[in-house]
């Protein structure tokens, strides 16, 4: 596997796949990748000739009380990581590569009404820093297909919208969620919880599991993210929202929809924000 940090080093690399007529993927990523990244990694490689994975830890889509600062960096472990796994490129560049003026003096793109909901309306900035990045990198590597995983199902969402808006010719794919045996979601922030914080994560999933139940039943959706957040919130969580959605576009429900819909959750278990979601179909 090779390691570039540069665009002239990535496109040269590029250009010769190119030339043989092979077909390019990406699996844009912040690094200390796990499980979860790999399996974007080979669902990758079951489409596309030839693989980059991106490992970059974007100040742009962090809040001024956020963890960009403590944000993992293992870069050593995730090139060993990726060489393992079959990947052909790893870009890892550094921040004057990616916004050349600064992240505080970039062009900047906004999605909007999908960003201003959920992460959006308690991640203020969050989506625009999310959706400038990926573009960025869209457009360094021009990929035929970048693979995003669900966990992160706004995110997807929003990707999903930006491309379609501007007629990038990529095709984005969402990969599943995996999941630790217990149901909870692979995240990378979840090595900052206890002990006693892991045992009790799991419960994210099971309330998601029952929100799901409950309005298949018929429960009213409203009720049913009440009792999803009050589930949580006796648990010890904090919880940012408890909610149900349209999968489309992340819209309010009608009264007595059950098709088409997705559970999502966000809450903090002590120091640690983990977000997950379930798709009802």
């Amino acid at each position: 596997m090779q390691t570039v940090q540069d665009a002239a080093a990535l496109r040269a690399a590029i250009r010769g796949w190119r030339a043989q007529g092979q077909t390019v993927g990406l699996v844009p990523t912040m690094g200390n990748l796990h499980a979860g990244h790999y399996s974007l990694i080979k669902l990758a490689q079951s489409r596309v000739d030839r693989v980059v994975a991106s490992v970059f830890v974007n100040p742009t889509q962090f809040g001024p009380n956020e963890d960009y600062a403590r944000y993992p960096r293992t870069l050593a472990q995730d090139q060993a990581g990726l060489a393992e796994h079959g990947c052909d490129v790893l870009f890892a560049p550094d921040v004057a590569a990616v916004y050349p003026y600064g992240p505080q003096h970039t062009v900047s793109l906004h999605v909007p009404q999908i960003t201003e909901v959920l992460e959006g309306a308690h991640r203020p900035g969050h989506f625009d820093g999310v959706a400038t990045v990926v573009c960025k990198l869209f457009n360094l590597v021009q990929p035929d297909l970048a693979v995003f995983g669900q966990k992160d199902f706004q995110q997807l969402k929003v990707i999903e919208r930006m491309v379609r808006d501007l007629a990038l010719p990529v095709k984005v794919m969402a990969a599943p969620t995996q999941r630790a045996g217990d149901g909870l979601a692979l995240s990378s922030r979840n090595q900052y919880l206890s002990e006693a914080e892991r045992a009790a994560a799991p419960l994210i999933h099971q309330t998601l599991l029952q929100m799901r139940e409950l309005i298949a039943k018929g429960h009213a959706w409203r009720v049913v993210e009440q009792a999803a957040a009050s589930r949580l919130e006796r648990a010890g969580f904090v919880p940012d929202y408890a909610a149900i959605r349209r999968a489309e576009d992340l819209g309010e429900p009608a009264e007595g929809e059950q098709k088409g819909l997705v559970a999502l959750v966000a809450a903090r278990l002590g120091a640690t924000r983990l977000i997950d979601n379930l798709l009802f179909d």
